[in-house]
Formats: C-alpha cells, sequence, structure tokens
C-alpha cells in the first residue's frame, strides 16, 4: 500500500512532524479498516478547492466496495461537501442519506486529521450497508473501536509517535484477537480469537470481566524473563507491544490506549499466537550456527592440512618436490580463507573485497621470498555466494603467483588486480576481473602449462562458467582477463 506523497512535500503550511504523523497513520489504518468493516480513504487538499486521495486500504475482515484504485485521483463530487465540512468543523461528519451506487448502499463518514489545531488531511470511511442482517456483538464492538480511534485522530491522540515501527515478524491484526479493556484493565470484551489464544497458553475460563494483567501474571511460568514492556502493554497504558510465553505457546501482544480530550478510558489490545513463528526463527538461527559451525571446522581442518604440508615440505631433499608442495599448502589456505570469512557471518555471501584484499597481498608476498613485488587493487567485486568465492579465490591465487614468478622472472615489480561490475544485455550482472603485471611479457615460458593454470582454466571454465584470456599489457607485461557472468542461481 503506498501514499502519493507529491502534494504533501508541496504543502508549505505543515509544521514539524505533520507529514511523518500522515505517514504513520497510513502505516497503521489497515488496523482501523478490518475494525470499521470498511474501505478507508485520505484526502488532501488541492489550491483549486479540490482534494486529491494520497492512500487507500480495504479491509481483510469484509468485502471493498472499491474495486479500482484511485489514489492520485480528485474527489467526486458528490462527495466534496462532506469533506469540505468535515475540514472547517474539525469534527467527524456522517452523510445524511445512504450513498447508492449501481451495486450497492453505502455509509460514508469524513473524518478530520486534526494535529495542534489544525486539519491537515480527511479520512473518509465506506461501509457497505447492503446486507440486511443484524450486526453481531462482535462487529458492534469492532465499530465501537473504529470509531474511537477515529475520534482520536480528531483530538491528535492517535496515532502515537510513541508507537514501535519496527518490522518484527508476527504483529498481532485484527482477525488474530481482540480484547476491548477499560480503563482500570479488566476485559470488556474478547473476541473468539483471543478467547482462543489464551486458552492454548493454559487459561480456560471466561476472559470477561477479569482483570488482563491478573490472567497473564497467574500463566506466566518463568517470571525473570518477563519484558519489561508487559505490565504497561497488559494494563492498556502504552502503546507497545511485548510477548508472553507459557507451555511452549508464544503470545504476541500490542495495546492501543484509547483517550478522550479528558484522560485514557480504555485499551485495545491485539493478540496473535506466534508459537509457529518463533519456533521457525529458532531453527533458522540454529541452522545459522551450525552452519558457521561447521565452516569453522572445515577451516580449522584446512589450517591442519596446510600445517601437514608445510611439514612434509621441509623434509623434501628435491626442491622440485619442496615447491609443489608449498602450491598445494597455498591453494589449500586460501580454500580456508574462503570458509574463515563464511564463519563469521550469517550470510552464505562473502565480502570479496574484504577477503581477496588480504589474499592478494599473501600470495604475492609468498610467491616473491627474494625480490620486492609492489600490489595494487581497483574496482569492487561486492558481495558474492560462497560456492562462487572459492573458485575465484583459488584462480586468483594462482594468477597472481604466475605472474610473480613467470611474469616478473624474480625482479621487482607491480601486480595489479582490477575488478569491475557491469549489467549485461540480459539484465544479469557481469564480473570483469584483470591481473596484470609489469614484468617480460608474452610469451614466457610455459605460461600455458604447468598445474597452476590448468587448475585457473578448469575452475574459470567449469565451476565458474566463465571464459579467460592472456593478452600483452599496455607499457609492458601481462594482462589476465577473465570475464563470468553473475546468474541469479547464483546471488
Amino acid at each position: 500500500m503506498a501514499i502519493f506523497t507529491d502534494p504533501i512535500r508541496e504543502y508549505a503550511h505543515f509544521g514539524p512532524g505533520d507529514a511523518e504523523w500522515l505517514h504513520l497513520l497510513v502505516g497503521d489504518w489497515q488496523m482501523v479498516a478490518d475494525l470499521a468493516f470498511a474501505d478507508l480513504a485520505l484526502w488532501f487538499p488541492l489550491d483549486d478547492g479540490g482534494y486529491v486521495a494520497l492512500a487507500h486500504v480495504r479491509p481483510s475482515t469484509s468485502h471493498t466496495v472499491f474495486h479500482t484504485d484511485f489514489v492520485g485521483e480528485r474527489i467526486r463530487a458528490d462527495l466534496l461537501p462532506l469533506v469540505d465540512k468535515a475540514w472547517m468543523s474539525q469534527k467527524m461528519e456522517r452523510s445524511g442519506d445512504t450513498n447508492w451506487t449501481t451495486e450497492m448502499a453505502m455509509r460514508v463518514e469524513a473524518v478530520p486529521m486534526v494535529r495542534n489545531g489544525r486539519t491537515l488531511a480527511v479520512v473518509t470511511t465506506h461501509m457497505d450497508l447492503s446486507s440486511s442482517r443484524m450486526p453481531s456483538r462482535l462487529e458492534l464492538t469492532y465499530r465501537q473501536c473504529a470509531h474511537d480511534l477515529l475520534r482520536m485522530g480528531t483530538l491528535g491522540l492517535w496515532p502515537d509517535f510513541a508507537t514501535p515501527t519496527g518490522s518484527r515478524r508476527g504483529a498481532p491484526r485484527v482477525g488474530d484477537g481482540l480484547i476491548r479493556l477499560d480503563v482500570e484493565g479488566v476485559i470488556q470484551y474478547a473476541s473468539p480469537n483471543g478467547v482462543s489464544a489464551f486458552r492454548r497458553l493454559g487459561d480456560v475460563e471466561t476472559l470477561e470481566g477479569r482483570s488482563l494483567a491478573e490472567i497473564v501474571t497467574s500463566l506466566l511460568t518463568d517470571r525473570r524473563m518477563v519484558d519489561e514492556t508487559l505490565p504497561l502493554v497488559v494494563t492498556g497504558r502504552m502503546p507497545w507491544r511485548t510477548e508472553i510465553e507459557s507451555r511452549g505457546v508464544s503470545l504476541s501482544l500490542r495495546a492501543i490506549p484509547l483517550r478522550d480530550e479528558k484522560d485514557r478510558f480504555g485499551a485495545l489490545v491485539l493478540c496473535r499466537d506466534v508459537s509457529e513463528l518463533r519456533r521457525r526463527e529458532m531453527e533458522l538461527v540454529s541452522k545459522d550456527a551450525t552452519i558457521r559451525e561447521i565452516h569453522h571446522r572445515v577451516k580449522n581442518n584446512l589450517q591442519t592440512v596446510a600445517a601437514l604440508l608445510r611439514m612434509q615440505s621441509r623434509r623434501m631433499v628435491s626442491d622440485e618436490a619442496k615447491q609443489g608442495l608449498e602450491q598445494a599448502m597455498r591453494r589449500v589456505g586460501t580454500i580456508a580463507l574462503v570458509h574463515e570469512t563464511l564463519s563469521q557471518g550469517l550470510s552464505q555471501s562473502v565480502d570479496f573485497d574484504e577477503l581477496i584484499a588480504r589474499q592478494f597481498r599473501l600470495s604475492a608476498e609468498v610467491a616473491s621470498p627474494a625480490h620486492v613485488v609492489r600490489t595494487e587493487r581497483a574496482g569492487s567485486f561486492g558481495e558474492l555466494p560462497s560456492d562462487f568465492a572459492t573458485p575465484l579465490a583459488l584462480v586468483i591465487n594462482e594468477l597472481v603467483t604466475n605472474a610473480v614468478e613467470h611474469g616478473l622472472a624474480e625482479r621487482t615489480g607491480t601486480v595489479w588486480l582490477l575488478a569491475n561490475r557491469r549489467k549485461g544485455s540480459d539484465g544479469d550482472e557481469i564480473l570483469n576481473v584483470t591481473v596484470a603485471d609489469d614484468g617480460i611479457g608474452l610469451p614466457y615460458e610455459n605460461h600455458k602449462e604447468g598445474l597452476g593454470l590448468q587448475i585457473v582454466r578448469t575452475l574459470v571454465t567449469s565451476e565458474l562458467d566463465g571464459t579467460i584470456e592472456w593478452a600483452p599489457r599496455e607499457g609492458g607485461g601481462t594482462a589476465v582477463s577473465i570475464e563470468l557472468g553473475l546468474h541469479d542461481n547464483r546471488s
């Protein structure tokens, strides 16, 4: 549900917080639409005396009376006098006659939203009257609650800036369960879903006529874990949210104090059984912790393998065998570095720039123990999925090692690592990676032979589904270019 905000931004008469207050209203008025069994529309004045629709919400407790979206459109002529009257009087105004359309009869009310003595906008409620059945006690109570909230809007008492706006899953809705309290916190009415929610917590008695605070207190099994906001929520004193847990059932509660010009006269408490949601969240947390632990153990095991290879290389008499073990050790260390990065976060993606910054310098230093090699990086890799990061890190490690050992050939020089992400013609992202040096240039001995470059070609073409090519670098040396498609199935 979007709000049409251009007229608000252009309206010069708004004071501090006025626009935010209207946005807070639209963010929470689904509750009012559900309570009123009515569509709500928000109207804002135009310079020529008309009004424009800023937002529209449909009830989830009843069918809509507007099947087309009219946000951004001007107000109808038959509705204009009622909205004008509400704007000027700063009181709720009801149409004197039933509004008949081709399909149904509607009752329309106009509610001015007044803050600091100024009307900021007008909310109209549109309720279908074509049903001839007698309304139930639930419907009558819901409509009274909606009326009380809208009247608070005319007094600038609702919406309340103290209302939490966090996005935690499981926010209670009207259909999940509603309880109405009097000023003392005694339950005047509890919807069937509200009663069922408390029965699952362990309360088997009727709720009406009892103190909600006493009910909740009797159900708590571990009072050391009680949220400090709980007393103020269950007494309806503050517009906050809290949760209670008993017998393996988690109940989310949200309070909306009801006030008039003088004082608080009651409260609404929305309740929702969120046991299944919390159970799934705990499963996800447990899975995340397990995955991180697996990555940590894999990293430890790989470091052990690298240490064993290092010990074995020290025992080698042949320089060729010793060099082969050292290369294997570096490759294992590169894979271990990726798993170490994954073990430190919740996501299965890797900040590749942070990872490769260390690996790039390390690869050049290890490959050039007898001479100085400078390293320079440019561009950004961004976030890469782990199954992409591991082979790419290995490829870069091999290319840097190859550039130092063969391109620079035991000379002082520079190795560059360049990265560039761009959009392809099909909309997928493409990653271009270049490893360059200012060494002897092509062709140098065995530049396309040996185990290292065989690993590179295999990883690029098979694991990364990319292309690779060697070319002379402008200014001398060699540049190896890799192009990889970051397909959606890897993101």
